[in-house]
């Protein structure tokens, strides 16, 4: 049976484990901080189911919780920094404080990012951001999972791209994607519990089409729209990969299977200060015109509503720092597994 918890009791469970098993305080929040966040929002993929991985990762040496998170070049409006091999979502952190600041006193930054790992959901990163009146557009790349066009081996990640606008008193406009049809971590939800995938989402290991989950993970997630959604990873890849001088394409290690090296994941981080266009009232004010007038628009048969970009997590997320978060019973057994190998109660 699936299991509801409280956001807060579930983020104090995860910084606890993270914490007994080596992770420095301040790492351990924000990364579970991020994890919990994406359950929030209904991203199941990327939230405590992760737990498992990150913690085999430290375990292994192949994530440094201690290292430090430096800049290697400093151009004031263009920031290159070193994540050392920690966390992907405290280097991230670390990136958009650097970015934020930045953006306050030139009126916009871009941050690169090498040598980092996974970072959850760029949403986290866009609230964040949001909260300080910033507009934001993060990238990262990823593990190759994906063919290019035309090609039947992964070769590129499922890159994802997000962009945020705060609307004042409405939900923020939060577009998180990834490249691919569908983010890998649903395929590897829908294989945890023993459950097919659409057709069309992914292809087996000689490049044809499959709905067994299982066997879209031996083979390749596909792209967006076809050239499209291949071109615009490739972009990612070389302003996340190629430019910061982090891993790209075929050279960023998987998560969950390579063991020999780090990930060297890259992201990219583009914080602009509305303030210098506009006041922030007044953004926000033709911002909500404008979202008035996008659901004002003739509906199609059945559609009770038009909904813009983060609108339904937003909702979700309310409810569920409310009601709780509900867990599957699979993920809920291996969180008090987790819990029990370092010592930490599970929630009650």
């Amino acid at each position: 049976m699936s299991e509801t918890v409280p956001h807060e009791a579930l983020t104090c469970f995860c910084t606890a484990v993270f914490r007994n098993a080596g992770v420095p305080e301040p790492v351990a929040s924000v990364v579970a901080e991020s994890l919990v966040y994406a359950d929030l929002r209904g991203v199941e993929s990327h939230g405590v189911v992760r737990m498992a991985i990150y913690l085999q990762r430290v375990a292994r040496a192949m994530v440094d919780p201690h290292a430090d998170v430096r800049i290697e070049r400093d151009g004031e409006g263009t920031v290159l920094i070193d994540g050392g091999n920690n966390f992907g979502a405290y280097v991230g952190v670390a990136a958009l404080d650097h970015a934020v600041a930045r953006a306050e006193r030139f009126g916009i930054c871009l941050v690169g990012v090498k040598r980092s790992n996974h970072f959850g959901t760029g949403a986290y990163y866009i609230r964040r951001a949001i909260e300080q009146g910033m507009a934001l557009i993060v990238l990262s790349n990823a593990s190759q999972t994906m063919p290019p066009t035309g090609g039947v081996r992964p070769f590129l990640g499922t890159n994802p791209i997000a962009f945020g606008f705060p609307t004042g008193t409405a939900a923020p406009f939060i577009l998180d994607m990834a490249t691919s049809l569908v983010a890998r971590g649903k395929i590897i939800m829908a294989a945890k519990r023993g459950e097919t995938i659409p057709l069309g989402w992914a292809v087996d290991r000689q490049g044809h089409p499959t709905t067994d989950a299982q066997a879209a993970l031996e083979g390749a997630v596909l792209p967006l729209g076809g050239t499209k959604g291949s071109g615009l990873a490739m972009a990612i890849d070389i302003l996340a990969g190629v430019l910061t001088g982090a891993g790209y394409g075929p050279t960023i290690r998987n998560m969950y299977e390579d063991w020999s090296d780090p990930q060297n994941v890259g992201h990219l981080f583009i914080a602009l200060d509305i303030a210098r266009f506009m006041p922030l009232a007044a953004f926000n004010q033709r911002l909500g015109q404008y979202i008035n007038a996008l659901k004002a628009e003739p509906r199609a048969p059945g559609v009770d509503e038009i909904l813009y970009a983060g609108e339904v997590e937003h909702r979700l997320e309310a409810h569920r720092r409310q009601a709780g978060i509900t867990l599957p019973a699979q993920v809920a057994d291996d969180l008090r597994s987790i819990g029990r190998q370092h010592n930490v109660d599970w929630i009650n």
